[in-house]
Formats: C-alpha cells, structure tokens, sequence
C-alpha cells in the first residue's frame, strides 16, 4: 500500500514538473515581449536584457506618432474587418448549420459530401483567383478582404453542426406539439442551448482576420500604407525599415502586444456567456 502512494506521488508530482516546464516554456515569450515594449531604445538593435534597465513608455507613444507606418490606421482596418466577419460568419454559420442538422430536403447528403472535400483543399490555393477578381471589381481592400472572408464562412459549419446534433430532436417536436412554429423553436430553444458554439463561432471569426497575415499581404501589398491591416504592416514596418531597424524593433514589439489586448478582452467578457451557455444546455437537455 505505502508503495503505491510513493509512485502515485511520484507520478504527480513528475506531471507537475512537466506541466510547469511546458508553461513557462509558453508564457516567458510573452513575458520577454511585454518587458521589451517598455524598455527604453538602446539603439543596438537587439535586445540585452530581460528587465529593461530604463524603463519607458516611448515605444507605445513613438508607434501612434509614427508618420511612415500609420498604426492606428492599421488598428482600425482590422478592427473594422474582424467585427464584420465576427457579425456575418456567425450569423451565416448559425443557420447554415441549422438548416443541415434540423432539415431534411433533397441533395442534403450530397452538399455536406461536396462541403467536407472542398474544405480540404487549402484556401491560399485560391488566392490568385480571389486577387484577379477582387481587382477587377476595384476592391483591393479592406471590404474586398471582408468579401472574401464572409463569402468562405459557408463552408465552416461543420463544428456548429455537429453541436446541434447532439441535441435531442425530441425537444424540437415537443415544442412543435406545444404550438411553436419553427422560427420560435430556433429563437428561443436552438439558440440558448447552442450559445457556447456561437460565443466559439464568433470568437474565431473574430481572430482570423485580426491575426492573419498571408492573405492581407496579398490584397493590400503594394498600396496605400493607411489601408493595411496590422499584422501586415507590422511585418512592413520591419522588412522596409530605412536606418531606424532599431527604434522600429521596439515599436514593433509594443505594436505587437497591443495586438493581444482586444483579443484578450474579448475572451475575457465572453468567457462569462461561454460557461452558462454550457450550464444553461445541461440543465435544459
């Protein structure tokens, strides 16, 4: 019996050390960037110190003020882009996946078929037909990317539809029984019980657009600095530096951890929904 504790011990406490080891090996680039953005500028253009030695708000001052790279212009177009795609792909989504896990209607199976191998194939192998088009409707910008992102939101339902799959069907028929029409069932049962896939639905769409930088790069490259997205500028603000690589390295770094405070707060408010839309599912199924 004493021997099984000690290896049960053991056990624990070789899982903890690994846990801890796998955490700080995530959380020390944070930390390492989050001290960077308030060290003052050594003019090396390399970082010395894990603590600054002055410390300093220059950086997060230096890249609002900075007249070649328009941050706040970058800050805004993504901000722009993501709530719109947030808006439409979970509304298109919701009821995409609705249709095909509560309806039954002709070529049904086919569809969901066609979907799942089309979803395969990676989105980058579109994007010279995406650009050619969007060039030719004038629309090498921010709306064009929303176009584009709120156009392939179709094809992400599968998640969202597999959640509403594991909802009992039952419950859809005794509402129907009770008088509901189909529009009340989905308003007032699907919906609530489906929160914690639309708050995950939302947050994705919210963070794709706001982090990406591959297809930003494509559409925007080469235009007006203030129509960037930030992901896209930032990395522009490091690749195209003229003789300031080592200021544009630490407003790049605090540019960088501004990117993470939307992000961040956005996950801490909807977390709340998140949690008791999963408890409010539990207690009505």
């Amino acid at each position: 019996m004493k021997s099984y504790k000690t290896q049960r011990k053991l056990s624990l406490t070789f899982r903890y050390l690994l846990l801890v080891i796998l955490a700080l090996l995530w959380i020390f680039p944070v930390i390492w960037m989050i001290l960077t953005s308030f060290a003052k500028n050594n003019n090396t253009g390399f970082v010395q110190s894990l603590f600054p030695q002055n410390w300093t708000l220059e950086n997060y001052i230096g890249i609002f003020n900075n007249s070649q790279y328009p941050y706040a212009h970058w800050l805004l177009n993504t901000f722009i882009l993501a709530v719109i795609c947030a808006v439409a792909n979970t509304f298109i989504t919701t009821i995409m996946s609705y249709a095909l896990s509560r309806l039954r209607f002709k070529f049904r199976k086919p569809f969901l078929q066609f979907a799942l191998i089309i979803g395969m194939f990676p989105g980058i192998m579109g994007m010279i037909a995406m650009y050619s088009i969007l060039k030719s409707i004038n629309m090498l910008n921010i709306w064009g990317m929303a176009l584009v992102y709120v156009g392939g939101s179709g094809l992400g339902f599968y998640v969202f539809k597999g959640f509403l799959d594991t909802i009992p069907r039952s419950i859809d028929e005794a509402a129907t029984i009770d008088g509901a029409t189909r529009w009340q069932t989905f308003i007032h049962i699907t919906l609530p019980l489906s929160r914690p896939m639309i708050v995950y639905t939302s947050l994705m769409a919210f963070i794709g657009p706001w982090l990406d930088f591959m297809f930003s790069s494509y559409i925007l490259g080469g235009g007006d600095p203030k129509i960037r997205t930030v992901a896209y500028g930032l990395q522009n603000m490091m690749t195209n530096s003229k003789g300031s690589s080592a200021t544009n390295l630490y407003q790049f770094i605090a540019g960088s951890v501004l990117i993470a405070v939307p992000i961040t707060i956005l996950f801490i408010v909807m977390q709340k929904f998140y949690v008791n839309g999963i408890t409010a599912g539990a207690d009505k199924g």
